[in-house]
């Protein structure tokens, strides 16, 4: 199985859940939602990856992996067509929580990446596979901006997914050719064992608060800018330079890597985000925001592409699939009460506040990632 084909099912999946993001964030603040209301939005793209990453990643590692990745893409369009034909905010919270099945995608992607790749190729195939889900995050926004403001919000869900349906498509006529983990490396641990490896608690961690930052920058960035007046399109071009930032320092992975120490980078990523999270709500300029949602794309893009390279490597044999899922059950934790607890800041305090503390969870992160991670040879676990 080439792994153009995994990165083209990366993209059209990405590229769906990206631009819906935002596209329902739009939507509900059209229809008066508060902040408040915002985050418990967001919060439920994370309930269904939550419950179902760990498990499509242990079916994954017994059975395969084209029935998790056809129940999330069926699922993620069905969620599509929900605010197209019932429009209303209770509309808007079932499709969030269905269209959030994409992102358990991600856990048996991110293993058939390891399957094809010998443990030379590795770093370079997960790169791109970053560049592939970059890809996706660049375009989702442009595109669901583009079409907000031509079509509305509830039209442009439509159209999103069709993506979905060429997804299908492609798992339907050669998701059969998918590979399976190794015979010899049937999973034989717990998750309990999975857990009691250090290295992988702190991948986990790191992840996590992440993807907090990421996230919340997500959701919350469409709410400041449209207390400031910017249109959708503008929105997305801001959000979109985020992304191809992530993108862009991407390509230059692999070199990072040879030059700097694994943990060296996430330290820098996590700073960098912190730094550019804490000026946002200071500035109106739309140039600055676009350099600060840049200079956040490049923390953001090199640390979630090294966080998965050492969580595939720190994992059993037989159960790299399981584990995978149990990392992405807890980013998804974080997703479901990180939006809800900030967003109840936000509503209280107002957006400044939310955005400073979200920059000292990820300054937090940037502490937590200094110490040295040493990296196993593949196939065990410290």
């Amino acid at each position: 199985m080439s792994i153009l084909y995994v990165l083209a099912l990366t993209a059209l999946s990405g590229l769906a859940v990206r631009a819906a993001n935002m596209v329902l964030v739009l939507y509900a603040l059209k229809l008066g939602s508060s902040a408040f209301v915002i985050g418990l939005l967001g919060a439920m793209f994370a309930i269904l990856p939550m419950l179902f990453s760990m498990p499509a990643g242990k079916l994954a590692d017994r059975y395969g992996s084209r029935a998790p990745l056809l129940v999330c893409v069926v699922g993620s369009g069905l969620g599509l067509l929900v605010p197209w034909a019932f429009p209303g905010i209770t509309a808007m919270f079932i499709a969030a929580a269905l269209i959030g099945l994409s992102l358990a995608m991600v856990v048996p992607l991110q293993n058939l990446i390891g399957l094809i790749s010998t443990p030379e190729t590795r770093a370079r195939n997960f790169a791109n596979f970053s560049l592939g889900m970059g890809s996706a995050n660049l375009l989702g926004p442009l595109i669901g901006g583009f079409f907000v403001d031509l079509a509305g919000p509830a039209t442009t869900c439509l159209y999103l997914s069709l993506l979905n349906v060429v997804a299908v498509a492609m798992l339907v006529v050669w998701g059969h050719r998918l590979p399976h983990a190794p015979a010899e490396a049937k999973p034989k641990g717990s998750v309990y064992a999975i857990l009691k490896i250090g290295n992988v608690r702190r991948a986990i961690a790191t992840s996590s608060l992440i993807n907090v930052g990421r996230d919340l920058y997500q959701f919350y960035f469409p709410v400041y800018a449209h207390a400031i007046g910017l249109s959708a399109s503008l929105i997305g071009i801001v959000q979109a330079t985020n992304f191809g930032a992530e993108l862009t320092v991407r390509f230059f992975l692999s070199r990072l890597l040879k030059k700097f120490k694994e943990e060296q980078l996430l330290a820098y990523s996590f700073f960098i985000g912190a730094g550019s999270l804490v000026l946002i709500p200071f500035f109106q300029s739309v140039y600055v925001l676009l350099l600060l949602s840049f200079a956040l794309g490049l923390g953001m893009g090199c640390a979630q592409p090294i966080i998965t390279i050492l969580m595939y490597s720190y994992s059993p044999r037989g159960q790299t699939g399981e584990a995978l899922g149990l990392r992405m059950s807890f980013i998804h934790l974080t997703k479901l009460i990180g939006p809800v607890v900030f967003g109840a800041i936000g509503s209280a305090l107002g957006l400044t506040p939310m955005f400073v503390l979200n920059a000292v969870v990820m300054a937090g992160g940037g502490m937590l990632s200094r110490p040295r991670l040493r990296r196993p040879r593949s196939g065990t676990a410290p």
